[in-house]
């Protein structure tokens, strides 16, 4: 793609949690293609157990050619929540999802979505809520602040060295020469036409894998989703020497149920790691809601805590 001055000056960086929904699927589909996610497989499958997700499951193929852009329209603001992102996709001209649909395999359910777009829409907006609150609302805390941290991370490289250092730096099968042309490692995008002073939106993806995933179609900014730095790190748990560092702010008990929280659990769950009472851990768990470091997630019976980006924040820096 041929990147102007325009397009360099309208260039940006945003957090898509609606994306990482779309990728994230690829990954449960394909476990054995995403080994770094495989602790976070096991606890997502387990809580999806049950639900009618199939419409959704098969407008995300898995061998993947292409996806239709109207799952995960890239994001008009730089930290959309999840639920401006779906009123989004709710919101989107019909026409735009009869030209994304064309594109797939023909299975029941698109099939039958393609029969009544509205009523199909709605299915989907309710399975994307339904995939959410069970698969990823628990970790988007830290999946939030991995994608925040490289965020700043490349506002930095950008401000120091200009947009020739920050696309050198994004990603081995990213580039940009210098007759301004960005070339994409991708089979499936060889578009090189000029963006017509759109500029480009570049969004970091924790499920994304090993691949560069674009957007160009119209009406939406192009874009460019490619993984974050310190992706490796995302799931270990923190250790021993970071709870300590906790206990002189939170004290002892809380130190230690929000270590424990390195993935998302319940009061009773919390109970048997840290060899506390079920009433007591309920006790803390009321006052680290009441100090948002932790949010509280109801699936099916069980209610699952989790930690925020608050609470992530305190265990890095005591590392």
């Amino acid at each position: 793609m041929q990147l102007s001055v325009a397009d360099l000056a309208n260039t940006r960086f945003a957090l898509s949690p609606l994306w990482e929904v779309v990728a994230s699927i690829r990954v449960l589909k394909a476990p054995g293609e995403h080994l770094l996610h495989r602790r976070w497989v096991g606890r997502a499958a387990q809580r999806l157990r049950g639900a009618d997700l199939r419409q959704l499951f098969d407008l995300v193929p898995v061998p993947t050619a292409s996806l239709p852009a109207f799952l995960a329209p890239p994001p008009a603001t730089s930290t959309p929540d999840f639920g401006t992102e779906l009123a989004a996709v709710r919101a989107l001209d019909t026409g735009l999802i009869r030209d994304g649909l064309e594109a797939l395999p023909p299975t029941p359910a698109v099939e039958r979505f393609r029969e009544d777009v509205p009523a199909g829409l709605e299915r989907l907006a309710t399975a994307i809520e339904t995939y959410w609150e069970a698969a990823l609302a628990p970790w988007w805390p830290r999946i939030r602040t991995l994608c925040e941290s490289d965020l700043l991370y490349r506002s930095r490289v950008l401000a120091e060295g200009g947009a020739r250092r920050l696309f050198a730096d994004l990603d081995p099968r990213v580039s940009w020469d210098a007759g301004g042309t960005l070339r994409i490692e991708n089979p499936l995008f060889d578009r090189t036409e000029p963006l017509g002073g759109r500029g480009l939106l570049l969004v970091p993806s924790v499920f994304g894998g090993e691949r560069i995933f674009s957007v160009s179609a119209e009406p939406w900014q192009p874009t460019v989703r490619y993984s974050p730095r310190g992706l490796g790190l995302l799931w270990r748990a923190p250790d021993r020497e970071a709870e300590a560092g906790l206990v002189g702010v939170v004290g002892p008990t809380r130190a230690a149920l929000l270590t424990a929280l390195s993935e998302p659990a319940t009061t009773t769950e919390l109970a048997t790691r840290c060899r506390l009472s079920a009433g007591g851990v309920s006790q803390q768990l009321r006052l680290l809601l009441r100090a948002g470091l932790v949010t509280r997630h109801r699936i099916g019976r069980r209610v699952l805590y989790a930690r925020t980006l608050a609470a992530e924040s305190l265990l890095e820096a005591g590392e």
